[in-house]
């Protein structure tokens, strides 16, 4: 029998304008994607918290149309990219259509805390409620193909803003 490597919880510190934005994210209204949506399980946003290290926690959030933001928990963003850049809309919505893959695998929620340590919380957002699965992506190789594939997706997505904000940085459109 393998033992489990445990790793240390870490709560991470957040500001408040972390929490309104991640807040407003998981209860971002269904209304505007109805005509995308064929039921009221049909997963229209898909919400990721991904610790970066011991001190960055990232939100990532992506609606069905391909909008995607990346939210920080010292308060940063990184909004507005798929207006930009065209691989962030293709990325985020190939990432959206296939959230639904995992939705069984999933327990509806009114839970929406924060990781400790270096789990994963993904959050998809349907008509119908939140649902929300936990893992650690040191156990990806076991997970599920579905599993597997949602987050090579969300890792492509995330690659796609790290090169629209390193484009945006270079245009002068950032500031750092």
């Amino acid at each position: 029998m393998t033992q489990k490597k445990r790793t240390a919880k870490t709560h991470f510190l957040v500001t408040e304008p972390y929490l309104i934005t991640r807040g407003a994210a998981l209860h971002f209204p269904s209304k505007q994607f109805q005509s995308m949506l064929a039921s009221d399980d049909s997963v229209y946003g898909f919400v990721v918290d991904i610790p970066a290290n011991p001190q960055t926690l990232i939100t990532m959030v992506v609606y069905i149309n391909g909008a995607s933001n990346l939210y920080f928990n010292n308060g940063n963003s990184y909004t507005g990219a798929a207006q930009r850049y065209p691989a962030v809309v293709q990325a985020g919505r190939l990432l959206a259509a296939n959230c639904s893959r995992i939705l069984a695998e999933t327990k509806k929620t009114t839970v929406l805390d924060l990781p400790t340590g270096q789990e994963h919380h993904i959050f998809l957002l349907t008509k119908g409620g939140i649902y929300k699965k936990v893992f650690l992506p040191s156990d990806i190789p076991d997970a599920s193909r579905d599993l597997q594939t949602v987050y090579v997706l969300y890792q492509k997505l995330m690659q796609e803003l790290h090169t629209a904000q390193l484009k945006d940085r270079t245009a002068g459109i950032l500031q750092n």
